[in-house]
């Protein structure tokens, strides 16, 4: 009796939802031997004789209630099993979680094959004796360091947490750490390199998430201290795309202590023992492509799915986080002692020094930047950290008559000016204001709203001459500064490191940063100001100007998770997330209308909108219970499926005309309010 040939469920590398499943296909002879689950394959498509890329899912045998003829693979694109099962079960768990494709989240899992650098990692395979022992030879490698214990917390508790699986909300300690080779780095980051390393050292795989490359930086920094040579792999978006497929490729190898950007939280793990998201308050953890799936909610699902280890850790607690913690999924984890940086709060007041009032701070921000800089206060002396909300010169004008924003006559954006003496220019499209009058007084000249870091550096210079100023910003980009008697003025979220921490810390536009319209603004702010205060030195005040009432009194006293408890129990009556859930719904009206109607009202708390976005678009926000997610989730999906397979009849006779998708969904929209 012949044999039943193999079936291979596959799917297709395409964005269309309606292409969003399974697709079986028959393995020819030539290839029975190549193709296996999490190959690259190139299938053909009924229509149009067209072909496309996907991944093999699993093998089967053929369904016998089928009688018609499968279409054969075309070919086997690379031998790597690049798609893991775990990765695809957590692909597919997302985007029915979010109404999107698993495609898109696999794009973000999977990097494009680099054909060289498989070929170099085929051949030292082959050359190796037993692959799978590769990691435990690096583990009994005699010059590994010394296993490094985590520091600050109960003794090995925090391991034992990890070996257990548990899911912990972590506190980290609030302060700087050096490390063996005086590169200093903050607490947090030794903390995570010692937990991955000893997740690491028990065969398991770590993966650790950080916002952006400064978290990277200093993570690695301190991993490179406490891990052995070969046990990191670093895959972050910053790398080229030869060296992103080899970090993947190395991940695939076996366990590894695998860092990265939020999309590291898809990288394939050997046996994953531990999953590590650092500030997931962070809006860089937000994924800004479909399906919109947040670095934490990601490792939330596969931590269920795996059956890992789970730290959730931030100098400022997210109130996402603080719900888990309220209902018993996150367990609170903190230090053994209190640890709390020196902050005054201090009214944005005229000086009464002339130094003070020409840079446009109270006498009290002044006079702890000179004694941190000549060491008056008996303390060492070092460089001092102005922390400022906008970068650039002038980032915003006005009308100097009547106040309002100056407004670039093209295309209505913000004029700003880049330099002293610069003609002002669209911050949007670059256009010069040249011949620049106010829409309402017609007056013509201007003045400054909002001093960017540029200016704000100048003018310190005058107040402290002789000084040296250092500009950080997104174009001045610096990462560390030396322990010498300097001026440091950064943006928020752009503050070097310095050695030995900075003699004082000085936060400016605190009220600027709060003017922010966002759901997120209080908690933001919180974020900014704690990363600068921790990098002060032991004892150095840090200064926060002209914000005052609640937020400013948990900030001085440290009761950033109380912030979070109170944060939450207002959103829950108001019945905002992360208390509720949301998904907001974009596109024509008629579309949006049609999701509207193909959900079940009973299955939501309530609908808002439509309100108009646009001319062409609409806006529409459905607010359900976390409970009724994935009925709501389903509705929504095959609304969507539904708009993107209408025909309309084709402009000039084209048979088979598809309109371009109108819809745009976005579950647990973060900006949404």
């Amino acid at each position: 009796m012949e044999a039943a040939a193999t079936v291979a469920r596959v799917v297709l590398d395409s964005p269309l939802p309606q292409l969003d499943h399974l697709f079986d296909y028959s393995v020819p002879a030539e290839l029975a031997g190549q193709v296996r689950p999490g190959v690259r394959v190139r299938v053909p498509l009924r229509s149009a004789g067209r072909v496309a890329d996907g991944f093999v899912v699993e093998l089967a045998e053929p369904d016998a209630a089928f009688s018609g003829t499968l279409s054969p693979i075309e070919a086997v694109v690379s031998p790597v099993p690049v798609l893991t099962g775990p990765v695809w079960r957590l692909a597919r768990r997302l985007a029915d979680r979010s109404a999107g494709t698993a495609s898109d989240i696999l794009r973000l899992a999977v990097p494009a094959r680099m054909v060289r650098v498989e070929k170099a990692w085929l051949a030292a395979r082959e050359q190796a004796d037993d692959a799978s022992s590769a990691p435990q030879a690096a583990r009994e490698s005699p010059t590994e360091p010394v296993p490094f214990p985590v520091r600050g917390y109960a003794g090995g508790v925090l391991e034992a947490a990890v070996a257990a699986g548990e899911r912990l909300a972590l506190r980290p300690i609030p302060r700087l750490s050096r490390l063996p080779d005086g590169t200093w780095v903050g607490e947090w980051a030794v903390t995570l390199a010692a937990l991955a390393t000893a997740t690491w050292r028990r065969g398991a795989t770590a993966i650790v998430a950080v916002p952006d490359h400064r978290d990277l930086e200093q993570l690695a920094a301190a991993l490179a201290a406490i891990a052995p040579v070969g046990a990191v792999v670093r895959a972050d978006a910053s790398q080229s795309n030869p060296d992103r497929y080899k970090a993947f490729l190395a991940a695939l190898s076996g366990p590894r202590i695998v860092i990265g950007n939020r999309s590291v939280v898809y990288a394939p793990a050997s046996r994953l023992g531990l999953l590590v998201v650092w500030e997931d308050s962070d809006p860089l953890l937000a994924e800004p492509l479909s399906p919109y799936v947040h670095a934490r909610d990601a490792a939330l699902v596969r931590q269920e799915l795996e059956g890992c280890a789970l730290v959730v850790s931030g100098l400022v607690r997210s109130v996402e986080v603080q719900r888990l913690v309220e209902l018993g999924w996150l367990r609170d984890a903190g230090p053994e002692r209190a640890f709390s940086p020196k902050v005054v709060l201090t009214a944005n007041q005229s000086a009464s020094e002339p130094a003070a009032r020409a840079a446009r701070i109270p006498s009290s921000a002044w006079r702890a930047a000179r004694e941190a800089l000549s060491g008056e206060s008996g303390r060492p002396r070092g460089p001092v950290l102005v922390q400022v909300a906008r970068p650039g010169y002038l980032p915003v004008l006005s009308c100097a008559h009547c106040g309002q924003a100056a407004r670039c006559a093209r295309c209505s954006g913000p004029l700003g000016q880049r330099r002293a003496g610069a003609t002002p220019s669209c911050g949007w499209c670059g256009a010069l204001a040249t011949e620049w009058s106010c829409t309402r007084c017609e007056h013509t000249k201007l003045r400054m709203v909002t001093p960017g870091s540029g200016r704000t550096a100048e003018e310190l210079g005058r107040a402290f001459p002789g000084t040296r100023v250092i500009l950080a910003d997104g174009d001045h980009p610096v990462l560390r500064v030396g322990s010498a008697p300097a001026l440091v003025v950064a943006t928020r979220g752009a503050e070097p490191i310095a050695e030995g921490g900075y003699q004082a810390v000085l936060l400016l536009d605190g009220e600027r940063m709060l003017a922010r319209e966002t759901l997120h603004v209080a908690e933001d702010c919180l974020r900014w100001w704690t990363s600068a205060s921790v990098l002060a030195a032991a004892g150095a005040p840090t200064l926060l100007v002209g914000v005052s009432g609640d937020l400013a009194r948990d900030f001085a006293t440290d009761r950033l998770v109380d912030f979070a408890r109170e944060e939450l129990a207002d959103r829950r009556q108001l019945r905002f997330p992360p208390a509720v859930r949301l998904a907001s719904v974009t596109g024509a009206e008629s579309a949006v209308r049609t999701v509207l109607e193909a959900v079940d009202p009973d299955l939501l708390i309530d609908v808002l909108g439509p309100v108009e976005v646009d001319e062409k678009s609409v806006r529409a926000i459905l607010r359900f219970e976390y409970a009724r997610g994935a009925d709501v989730a389903a509705a929504v999906r095959a609304a969507v499926v539904r708009n993107a397979t209408q025909r309309r009849r084709a402009p000039g006779g084209r048979p088979g005309y598809r309109p371009a998708p109108s819809l745009r969904v976005r579950f647990d929209d973060p900006e949404i309010l």
